[in-house]
């Protein structure tokens, strides 16, 4: 067995709208923004997943200043710091950013988005500038109470790349429709779950296994409220998977309670 590595703290999140409604059908179905990683990238290259990645320095140092967020009331300094890496790490994958003008409370709309990921994007994903002084010259506060947790995830032990992650779910903001950096992704998407789910089965995509479940859980809601909703309302339960090798591949055991109608899955051939 590998050794094992310490788990590193990650944040990712499941950006929704209400899709369009078909022809014949009362209501669309939720749809989620998408990317697929770059096939060099080390962790889940050429994977279908939602925007995410560690915990930074950067972001516990915005933890320190309350001034630069909204909505951390009644969380640890811990929880705030998910939240504040899941909100960089999007804006850095994406360009969509949940966040408010500070002093009028104003979600920052699509076109000062636009135009704050134009100016500052390219120089945040190169290190060259701070998301804590992006968010200081632009009069921002981070809005950390539009994500509710949605599940948590540890990689299985005996992986040599391991993440403790937080899963959100967040409306996104209205037309902020995203775009992959052209770095860490290669393409970005809007689909509803049930497509992705699909196209994980076709082969049409990779989906990790984490990504997948969530994916099915939430294809059974029927709009962005009734998601948010229910999320609200969960008792997360940790899922670290414990996989074991078969004479057909590997088998993964997760807590029943966690949610995810199931508790043994069989996930393919080892190789």
């Amino acid at each position: 067995m590998a050794e094992t590595s310490a788990s590193r703290p990650a944040s990712t999140i499941l950006l929704l709208r209400d899709g369009a409604k078909a022809e014949g059908k009362s209501r669309g179905e939720v749809e989620i923004f998408m990317m697929v990683r770059h096939h060099q990238i080390e962790f889940n290259s050429g994977a279908l997943v939602f925007p995410g990645g560690s915990v930074d320095a950067g972001d516990k140092e915005i933890v320190a200043r309350a001034d630069l967020y909204s909505g951390g009331e009644g969380l640890s300094e811990s929880d705030r710091g998910f939240r504040i890496a899941a909100i960089r790490e999007t804006f850095e994958e994406s360009g969509i950013l949940l966040a408010r003008a500070k002093g009028t409370g104003t979600p920052v709309d699509a076109r000062r988005a636009g135009e704050i990921a134009d100016a500052h994007r390219v120089a945040l994903n190169e290190h060259k500038i701070s998301f804590l002084k992006i968010l200081e010259d632009n009069g921002l506060q981070l809005a950390l109470d539009t994500l509710v947790p949605y599940a948590h995830w540890i990689t299985p032990e005996g992986m040599p790349k391991r993440f403790d992650t937080w899963f959100f779910l967040a409306a996104a903001p209205p037309d902020q429709l995203g775009a992959h950096d052209g770095r860490e992704s290669t393409d970005s998407i809007w689909l509803s779950a049930r497509e992705a789910v699909e196209g994980g089965e076709s082969g049409r995509f990779k989906l990790p296994f984490p990504t997948t479940r969530n994916l099915i859980r939430l294809a059974k809601q029927a709009s962005v409220k009734d998601a948010l909703e229910h999320a609200r309302g969960l008792s997360i339960v940790t899922v670290m998977p414990v996989m074991t090798k078969t004479e057909t591949g590997r088998q993964l055991r997760i807590p029943r309670e966690a949610g995810y109608d199931g508790e043994v899955f069989e996930v393919g051939a080892v190789g």
